[in-house]
């Protein structure tokens, strides 16, 4: 933000500072002037940032990304001129410095009450979550509407260049709950939100949305639109709108365009935004409702790209949980998805979806790759495409990597809990155990009925040699598959063989015909490695997802599992890992 040999304070610093300046002491004008209010962490209240420094010193301007660096105030030639001028600099920024340091020690906290204020992390003015819009009906049966809208403008608002707008999976989260604004915002790192409600009477629809400044509750816009129901493409246009030019941002490209790979038929798009309301729940059977609502949208618009990539998905779902037969499901998830491509080829769900399948299906890491690198090409912060491509990377050992694409992955979608639990992997993955089982913890009571990290969780207290710890995180978890996916091992661990033999048992009877992987880790646990080799080769056969975990699973890098890495295509990054 400051210009070489300028300097950024707060206002209050740079008012102590003015106050205390002889002016006469210096040759050149002072230059004040304000940057606006930042939110900074460990500070409650958004500061004014100001730049202080003397007119004339800087020959440069710093340039934005991509600028070169153009002259401020030409400088004169004269060397008396230019030493006056860096003598009084430095006065003048040691001056400033003297009465920073009297403001910071006489208007902060005492040391032992105050935070530690990391002044890097900033949230910028241009940002907004976007929350649930509120059901207002009367007989409170829109909700499907409600949160289309919102998710509808979160989309378009997403697309605006210099705006940081959370994701759909954070924004979602405070619904139901009651969380004040400012504590929305802190933990979505925005300075704005946006709310409405939406109230359904027969084709009659009334949208109400206010867009508030976090930090002070001020409302810097709002509106309320009475509409018949046709119209509710246009309601969603108007408002994203309204908010960009409300957060005075400048679109280089005019209005705000939604994507392609929408519909105009009214009736489609409400059986889309049921199926997708229905995805998002998660269950088996909410799935099923979802397949069916997608469906009837598809029979009345056979074009509609969404919902096309959205069947895909079901598909892609029914195939990895084992409720279809797995070639036939992503051989069909697959052809969804490239029909998705030619209706909505600005998208970038269907190549997230390819993606998965040429994980699962053929292990195919140079096709996983290329349908990353497209999906994030048309969005490079889009989180689902990040943790895509962050699982490759922990698939093929590049920790470092991994965790990079990640937190590029949190920094869009901080609540993402798919990428949360992907972090937490990959820590394990590279043997930090401590900081997964961090992760894995805070997940836990984010969201406890999150199916997957009670699992890792005890796995990562395993690795720790603290199977008593692992088996009491064992036994609260509901799921018998998951519960049962490491018991033996842990069992093992505590000397109770007898019982450990008995879990197995009862593992290969509850998974076998689907989780064969994880028969196969728990036979390398106990040094039985033919065993695990032949339920490896079924795992192989089933096209299990388990088997991108090889190289996250020390005990497979062993010289038993040469061969079968290299059918996988791993044994390169298995021997570049330290056993």
């Amino acid at each position: 933000l400051a210009r070489p040999a300028h300097v950024l304070l707060s206002s209050s610093a740079a008012d102590s500072a003015r106050q205390r300046l002889d002016t006469h002491l210096f040759d050149q004008p002072i230059l004040w002037r304000s940057h606006g209010a930042y939110t900074l962490k460990g500070f409650d209240e958004p500061l004014e940032i100001r730049e202080v420094g003397l007119e004339g010193v800087a020959s440069f301007a710093a340039p934005m990304a991509g600028e070169k660096a153009v002259p401020v105030l030409p400088l004169r030639s004269d060397k008396t001129n230019i030493r006056s001028i860096r003598a009084g600099a430095i006065a003048l920024l040691l001056t400033i410095a003297f009465a920073g340091s009297w403001w910071w020690t006489t208007s902060r906290q005492p040391e032992s009450q105050a935070k530690s204020p990391d002044v890097a992390v900033v949230t910028s003015l241009k940002s907004i979550a976007v929350l649930p819009f509120a059901d207002m009906s009367e007989r409170q049966d829109q909700e499907y509407l409600a949160d289309g809208m919102a998710e509808e403008i979160l989309n378009l608002l997403a697309q605006v260049p210099n705006l940081l707008v959370p994701a759909r999976t954070s924004s979602f989260y405070f619904k139901g709950k009651q969380t004040k604004i400012p504590d929305i915002a802190r933990e979505l790192g925005v300075a704005n939100i946006l709310e409405g409600s939406v109230r359904r009477s027969g084709n009659r629809l009334r949208v109400t949305a206010q867009l508030i400044r976090a930090d002070n509750g001020y409302h810097l816009w709002s509106e309320t639109y009475d509409k018949n129901l046709e119209d509710v493409f246009k309601v969603q246009d108007e408002i994203a709108s309204a908010v960009v030019q409300a957060l005075q941002i400048k679109l280089a490209g005019g209005e705000v365009n939604r994507r392609r790979g929408g519909t105009q038929n009214l009736k489609a798009y409400e059986l889309y935004l049921r199926a997708d309301f229905e995805s998002y729940v998660g269950s088996e059977a909410s799935w099923k409702r979802s397949e069916v609502f997608i469906d009837r949208a598809i029979e009345l618009d056979p074009n509609y790209g969404n919902a096309v990539a959205l069947k895909s998905s079901v598909y892609n779902w029914k195939a990895e949980n084992g409720f279809i037969e797995t070639s036939e499901g992503y051989a069909r998830a697959m052809e969804l998805a490239q029909r998705a491509m030619e209706f909505g080829p600005d998208s970038p769900w269907p190549y997230v979806t390819l993606g998965v399948i040429h994980k699962n299906m053929d292990h195919d890491w140079t096709a996983w790759d290329f349908e990353v690198k497209r999906a994030l090409a048309l969005d490079p912060t889009h989180p689902d495409s990040l943790q895509l491509s962050a699982l490759l990377s922990t698939t093929l050992g590049q920790w470092d990597d991994a965790e990079r694409k990640l937190r590029t992955a949190l920094a869009r979608d901080p609540l993402n809990t798919y990428v949360q639990w992907g972090l937490g992997a990959n820590y394990y993955g590279a043997g930090r155990f401590r900081e997964a089982e961090d992760v894995f913890r805070k997940l836990l009571e984010r969201s406890p009925g999150f199916l997957w990290t009670r699992l890792y969780l005890a796995k990562t207290l395993l690795a720790q040699e603290r199977a008593e710890e692992a088996l009491e995180i064992l036994k609260q978890e509901t799921d018998d598959g998951y519960r049962m996916c490491v018991m033996p091992a842990v069992l093992d661990r505590l000397g109770r063989h007898t019982e450990a033999d008995e879990a197995l048992e009862a593992l290969i009877t509850l998974s076998g015909d689907f989780d064969r992987y994880c028969i196969a880790a728990m036979y390398a646990h106990r040094g039985d490695h033919a065993a695990a080799l032949q339920w490896l080769e079924r795992a192989y056969e089933q096209h299990s997802s388990g088997l991108n975990e090889m190289l996250s699973e020390p005990v497979f890098r062993q010289a038993p599992y040469r061969e079968f890495l290299r059918k996988m295509n791993l044994a390169d990054e298995a021997a570049l890992l330290v056993l």
